[in-house]
């Protein structure tokens, strides 16, 4: 190829394809700059981009697992404030059942006992039916009023963990008060209805706490899980922006040079007019 010649310029081409790359590297920092990703769009890194929107399906599905486990915790929670209640009138029950079981009081001090009794059985009726957390109890297994077991995700992967509700109105509330004392020596006694009744709370309390331990434990978990999978999501798709930062500079600097080089590559042709001046 002729140096001297008006139909091809190869100092202005090898100028412009150079200023061409130079802008294509340009507006690739200028991308990562802005969206603060190294790894944009599948455009960016095919591979790394894919492996990027499994790591955010697993983030949003750890993150919603936690939503769900804590809607759970909710339940758990009331059922076990509940059951505590329960538990501790169960307490005031027996206080009052040793007095029913003495064979010395008179009539109206029978009476009063019993009163006193009832309202206490009362109290735990009403614990027990008002413990529900957004219409469900684990206090109950009819499912027509908000109980039975509770099936709830604690992963991404859709992994359930069960919590088993408890008949609280058929096990944990005490028969009516006792009318004479032997009947109520009876239900303190070992294998009678304060001690069955008092039991059946007792393993209850025992398995919602070890519930709730559990949960709690899941919940942390899911959290550190969320922490490291966003750490490697980072360290996978996010630019350094101190690097694009003085690589942009750089770049601007080699535009405006590759400007003015193909500005003097375009004027070469106009040296051979003076060839033909007389």
């Amino acid at each position: 190829m002729s140096l001297n010649s008006v139909n091809t310029n190869g100092g202005a081409m090898v100028a412009l394809q150079s200023l061409n790359r130079t802008n294509e590297a340009l507006n690739m920092t200028q991308k990562r700059i802005s969206t603060g990703f190294r790894v944009a769009d599948a455009k960016d890194d095919g591979a790394a981009f894919a492996v990027a929107q499994s790591v955010r399906a697993d983030v949003a599905g750890l993150t919603a697992a936690n939503e769900q486990l804590g809607g759970t915790k909710g339940i758990l929670d009331t059922a076990l404030s509940g059951l505590t209640k329960v538990s501790d009138t169960m307490t005031k029950v027996r206080e009052t059942l040793v007095r029913l079981a003495d064979d010395t009081l008179n009539t109206d001090q029978r009476a009063q006992y019993e009163t006193q009794y009832e309202a206490l059985r009362t109290q735990i009726t009403n614990f027990i039916a008002d413990a529900t957390y957004n219409g469900r109890t684990l206090l109950d297994t009819n499912a027509g009023n908000g109980g039975g077991d509770i099936t709830t995700t604690r992963n991404e992967s859709g992994t359930t963990y069960t919590l088993t509700a408890a008949d609280g109105a058929g096990t944990m509330v005490v028969a009516a008060a006792p009318t004479d004392a032997a009947t109520a020596q009876a239900a303190i006694a070992a294998g009678g209805d304060w001690a069955t009744v008092n039991t059946q709370i007792a393993d209850a309390l025992n398995r919602f706490g070890s519930d709730s331990r559990y949960i709690d434990s899941q919940v942390a978990y899911n959290r550190d899980k969320l922490d490291a999978l966003d750490g490697g999501l980072g360290a996978l798709i996010d630019a350094d922006l101190a690097k694009e930062s003085a690589r942009l500079q750089a770049l601007q600097i080699r535009q405006q040079l590759g400007t003015q080089s193909l500005s003097i590559a375009n004027q070469a042709p106009q040296s051979l007019l003076s060839l033909f001046k007389g």
